[in-house]
């Protein structure tokens, strides 16, 4: 293993998900701890601890040593076989860099068999660990619950609800299901089925006691709107246009909300229309300028994967609301649950589904793919209207996912117009990135800027320093949850940006505001 090519990952990315450096010379309940939450996080693949890294005083990872590696091996090694519930097996290595001694701890994610990992003394839940971004955090029961769930080879969407009936399910989404699968597939054998027998074979219904009951995806996807409001109090999308670029939880804001409770196979066309009806367009004139149409800003398809994936892949554990914000620069979709996939994987082949029998209904429906394209595609057609790609934020410590869609030419010549300010500082192409992406959403971080701009992550981690170390951007957080704000002329010229007082229809004021959203940006 390359060790210096992990420092250097530390100096550009800080600690993160999967790599931490630790100055410990000695075994302690900090390292095992990372241990067994790289073990236990699913979809992570494990992490790698380096003993003998710590920071100096100008923040940057080095070298320290280990006094006595051989003996440090052998602890963790001893430990790992006989503190915790299930025996571990991590890869130990020493190399010398800089003539220091530096131990690698390399950490397998353990088979879902023997998930939960916990130490012995301390039994479950408190002697559970995940991991969180770049910190390791006790598990709650949610968390155990969904371990054990898998473990018996049971997914959480494939479960009974207490409470449900067999008449919870919306006949006209069942029916919708029937029209859509004949038109992908008109020979499927499925069509020839009763309803029951259909609904069981897709896994929207089990058997419990003698009688078919209704499973978590059977009343996602095709339950009635009295039935969810019953069993999922807060499970629902909230629709928000607000004329703005940030959002204001004042009592004068203008805003138009609307909520949607409904069967998750009808509610991906609803979604889409109203997002598409509510949106700013831009005018395309054909062949011999004899042809003028209007368009949306943002590519039908685009929204309509958005949605898809938001709804396939959302927590259905928690009752949050699905958050859909069209603001005047952008379409921002909020969700709980962060991202299985890691980040670095997101638009290549294959699919890590948290809900599986769900991701099959809309994949049997030609709703959904199943191959992990759904980002691929977002990026090609934002690509090809000339916008801005999409930025895909997971959130392990909130346990949220936020997808940004940018109205936006990026680096045009209105935006190189409002970069000349600027001129005198030479800035890089990331850099001027940055600045423009913080002009529109108000903070960036380091994978918002990489998703945009296509840059690695050395080069977004640079820009950001140095625009920091020039005044023009402030940080919060720490680690890989820093994110930046505008500060000194950055944020003068951003709060002076005009907004457009014309949307392509006016808002009405409404009789009460929502509640203030948890963060801007999550890190």
């Amino acid at each position: 293993m390359d060790v210096q090519a992990l420092i250097d990952e530390l100096n550009q990315a800080d600690e993160h998900t999967r790599l931490e450096a630790k100055s410990s010379q000695e075994l302690g309940a900090s390292l095992l701890q990372t241990i067994c939450a790289f073990a236990n996080e699913p979809g992570l693949g494990g992490g790698v601890v380096l003993l003998g890294v710590e920071q100096d005083g100008e923040g940057r990872y080095v070298p320290v040593g280990v006094p006595a590696p051989d003996k440090v091996c052998a602890d963790v090694a001893s430990a790992c076989a006989t503190t915790f519930n299930a025996t571990l097996r991590p890869r130990l290595e020493t190399r010398l860099i800089a003539g220091k001694a530096v131990v690698v701890v390399e950490v397998e994610e353990a088979p879902t068999g023997l998930k939960p990992v916990y130490f012995l003394k301390q039994g479950l839940p408190q002697g559970a660990f995940r991991r969180v971004g770049s910190s390791d955090q006790r598990m709650v029961d949610e968390d155990l619950a969904a371990m054990f769930a898998e473990r018996g080879g049971r997914a959480f969407d494939t479960t009974v609800v207490p409470g449900a009936r067999r008449d919870d399910l919306d006949p006209a989404a069942i029916a919708e299901y029937r029209r859509l699968r004949r038109n992908l597939s008109p020979h499927a054998i499925e069509l020839s089925w009763d309803d029951d027998e259909l609904l069981e074979a897709i896994g929207a219904l089990t058997r419990e006691g003698g009688q078919l009951v209704p499973t978590v995806a059977g009343l996602v996807v095709f339950g009635r709107p009295p039935a969810l409001r019953r069993l999922f109090p807060m499970l629902r999308a909230d629709y928000i246009r607000t004329y703005g670029t940030e959002w204001v939880a004042a009592g004068d804001a203008r805003f138009e909300a609307q909520e949607f409770r409904l069967p998750g196979i009808l509610l991906v066309r609803t979604l889409v229309n109203t997002i598409v009806e509510g949106m700013l367009r831009r005018v395309v004139v054909g062949a011999g300028a004899l042809e003028r149409r209007e368009i949306p800003l943002l590519p039908e398809e685009v929204i309509r994967e958005a949605v898809v994936n938001a709804l396939m892949h959302r927590s259905y554990r928690r009752q949050d609301p699905l958050m859909i914000i069209r603001y005047f620069n952008r379409l921002e979709i909020r969700n709980a649950g962060t991202s299985l996939k890691h980040e670095d994987t997101f638009g290549t082949p294959g699919s890590v589904p948290r809900n599986p029998a769900i991701a099959a209904i809309f994949h049997d429906t030609g709703l959904a793919e199943t191959k992990g394209s759904g980002i691929r595609v977002m990026r090609q057609q934002m690509d090809a209207a000339g916008l801005a790609k999409p930025t895909l934020i997971p959130d392990r410590r909130d346990d949220r996912f936020t997808a940004t869609f940018l109205f936006h030419h990026f680096l045009d010549r209105e935006d190189l117009a409002w970069l000349a300010p600027f001129e005198s500082l030479d800035l890089t192409m990331p850099e001027r990135a940055a600045l423009i992406i913080v002009r529109e959403i108000g903070a960036i971080n380091n994978l918002a800027l990489r998703q945009v701009g296509g840059f690695e992550p050395g080069a977004a981690s640079t820009a950001l320093r140095r625009l920091k170390g020039l005044g023009l951007l402030e940080a919060f957080g720490r680690g890989p949850g820093t994110y930046y704000r505008p500060a000194g002329l950055l944020a003068e010229l951003a709060e002076a940006k005009p907004e457009s007082a014309t949307l392509s229809q006016d808002l009405p004021p409404l009789s009460q505001d929502l509640p203030p959203l948890s963060q801007d940006l999550p890190p």
